[in-house]
């Protein structure tokens, strides 16, 4: 849940319409009705200006307040935000810069080139295709009106009801030609709405001609979201409006005032007249079927409603309308949570910087992925990919995540699984004492001195301490479950301790002068500091002890036949990917130096075009398989590894990849 303040950066430009500032307003009232600290900033605009344009907007849920306004940018800058959003259409790269040095960044239908660097990106209008994919595209967002007719296809009036809105601007023009191309007496009656920005002459003109038309002129509509219901047919430009007319099941033609918004109405699904006046004329040969009027002496053409297109413009909008998920609740009402809720419900995880080097800004970072509650980034300096999270993740380390979620993965439960993890946890061991003994040689210590000191964090029920007992070590072991340790000190009667580290300090009983090897299996990508973490495990280390850890592969085989799904798939607890390439270096910068690597999880089922085939025939064709987990050992394309790291060597040797 969000508690610190919140800014939320609109717009009130030329050229960007009023739906802009609409949503805005909507949404710091939302924000200011759940408790939580909201404010506005228009650049540009001071307060008052701000109070005169909303003044303009005659919905009750976008009244703003002079105290939840912001005009000073220096006062801004002084404050400390939990989260900045901001709905700007498209922000320049020097703004970007300034808001992403003062807080996590919400992008709001974001179209400009910045769009890819925003922390978090929510598309509340579908974007044009080959758009940076958001994490959320949900319309459902948007405050839907509440009076809705029966269905898009429901009986008719004579005249035909219909609205023609083109937004606050219409910066196209197209109210005029749209209105004179459909009016047809005895066949439809139009309503034109016109917005309160922007005014000009011309459109006064253009308010005089509609009224001699015999159309009527509207300069501003209360709740106009909640007035659609009222007319069989709304004619408008893609955005708002033409999505509050699918959630209140009212046929919707949209024209478009250019390329651009004709791109998005028509990658979106919606039946568009095309661009500007020759658009006008075409949605009058959809609406209307001409019928040669024969008892006329001069077989004069008379223009008549197309009752078969209205339909076909019905059942389409119900397609969009499923697609979108707006309002499907039956007729309770919007049924959605809405973008205040959304927002207020975010507690944002963003880093300050690269979790691992302290690289930039995470804005100046390449962003891998996105998805509902999740972004990726690669560090430009170290490589690391590192997890934002819009929220805490959903996983709890307690007897289910042994249990439960462990058998979901392997089949079997962790204790059912314990005769194989202490097998495993030997290995391991060899190559640790390996490791050590030579260190140990190297510095000119006994390599045969007794009882060496083992820390095993996150040792879950204890598998590798029954390993390191059994080999010699003095084994200690830490883990945040409780179940866990109490069945690591009672069943095992190996000394254990519950806490998170780095947080809860190794008791100076336990740690003496240091530990000759620490390890961490699968905990590592658990941090959210990895930072913290390995310069807490390098004091914790004796000089020459050994630092053992496996993880993920984020080089592996999955990978790399499709790095998106990969992430999409990777549990939501883990922060950082890491890579056997790049882990040398990275060590490196705490005082590591890696000499062993050994890469695990080798998977030949995963490889792409064969994978199926080799999935389905292992066990049966053991030589295809055996051929690709060849390949996947050689060219080190295991979905996990494991790393041997020494602290301060005497001697640097070369890293084996096995």
């Amino acid at each position: 849940m969000m508690h610190g303040p919140l800014l939320v950066v609109s717009t009130l430009e030329k050229g960007c319409g009023g739906g802009h500032l609409v949503r805005s307003l909507v949404l710091v009232r939302s924000l200011r009705a759940l408790k939580a600290e909201a404010y506005l900033y228009i650049p540009g605009l001071e307060p008052q200006d701000v109070l005169a344009h909303s003044s303009l907007l005659t919905r009750p849920d976008a009244k703003i307040e002079a105290a939840w306004l912001i005009g000073d940018r220096e006062s801004i800058r002084k404050r400390r935000w939990e989260g900045i959003i901001l709905d700007r259409f498209r922000t320049a790269s020097d703004e970007f810069a300034h808001w992403a040095a003062l807080a996590p960044l919400i992008g709001i239908d974001e179209g400009g080139p910045q769009r890819e660097r925003f922390d978090f990106l929510m598309d509340l209008l579908p974007g044009p295709p080959g758009r940076v994919p958001p994490n959320i595209l949900a319309p459902s967002l948007l405050p839907l009106p509440k009076n809705r007719r029966p269905s898009f296809n429901a009986p008719r009036r004579e005249p035909l009801k219909i609205l023609v809105s083109f937004g606050a601007e219409d910066p196209g023009g197209l109210t005029l030609p749209v209105c004179l191309a459909l009016k047809v007496p005895g066949q439809t009656e139009i309503t034109a709405l016109f917005g309160g920005f922007h005014k000009t002459d011309m459109k006064e003109q253009h308010r005089a001609t509609l009224a001699d038309a015999g159309i009527q002129v509207v300069a501003g509509m209360a709740e106009l979201r909640e007035q659609l219901a009222c007319y069989d047919l709304v004619i408008t430009h893609f955005g708002l409006t033409a999505f509050e007319s699918l959630a209140a099941r009212v046929p919707v033609l949209l024209l478009s005032p250019g390329a651009y918004h004709e791109k998005l109405a028509v990658h979106t699904g919606f039946m568009s007249g095309g661009i500007g006046e020759k658009g006008a004329r075409r949605l009058r040969r959809i609406l209307y079927t001409a019928v040669l009027d024969r008892p006329h002496p001069k077989n004069r053409k008379f223009l008549h409603l197309n009752d078969e297109a209205l339909t076909a413009l019905g059942d389409r909008c119900e397609r969009l309308r499923v697609r979108y998920g707006l309002n499907l609740s039956g007729d309770a009402g919007p049924s959605s949570q809405g973008l205040g809720e959304l927002v207020k419900s975010y507690t944002l995880r963003v880093p300050a910087a690269c979790p691992l080097c302290g690289g930039a800004l995470p804005a100046q970072d390449p962003v891998c992925a996105r998805f509902q509650d999740r972004t990726y980034r690669r560090c430009r300096r170290c490589g690391m990919v590192y997890l934002l999270r819009s929220t805490a993740p959903p996983i709890e380390y307690g007897e289910d995540y042994f249990f439960s979620f462990y058998k979901q993965q392997y089949g079997k439960t962790y204790l059912e699984d314990f005769p194989n993890l202490v097998q495993y946890g030997k290995k391991r061991l060899r190559y640790s004492k390996q490791i050590l003994g030579r260190s140990r040689r190297n510095r000119g210590t006994d390599p045969s001195t007794p009882q060496a000191q083992l820390l095993d964090i996150g040792c879950a029920y204890g598998p590798f301490l029954v390993a390191a007992q059994e080999e010699g070590f003095l084994p200690f072991g830490m883990d945040p479950a409780e179940d866990a340790v109490r069945y690591v000190q009672e069943e095992l009667h190996i000394p254990a301790f519950r806490g998170f580290f780095p947080e809860t300090p190794v008791p100076e009983e336990i740690r003496g002068p240091g530990f000759d090897l620490i390890s961490l299996w699968y905990v590592l990508e658990h941090f959210e500091r990895p930072d913290v973490v390995l310069t807490e495990l390098y004091r914790l280390l004796k000089p020459g002890g050994v630092l053992a850890f496996s993880t993920p592969s984020a080089s592996g085989i999955s990978g790399r036949r499709s790095f998106p799904k990969f992430l999409e798939q990777s549990p939501q607890d883990h922060w950082t990917l890491w890579s056997p390439a790049r882990t040398g270096s990275m060590l490196k910068r705490f005082g590591f130096h890696v000499k062993k690597v050994v890469i695990s999880g080798h998977h030949p089922e995963r490889f792409p075009l064969v994978g199926r085939f080799l999935s389905e025939a292992r066990g049966k064709k053991p030589r295809v398989y055996g051929l690709f987990l060849w390949i996947s050992r050689v060219f080190h394309l295991g979905d996990t590894f494991e790393v041997y790291a020494i602290k301060k060597p005497a001697v640097k040797e070369r890293t084996v990849m096995q």
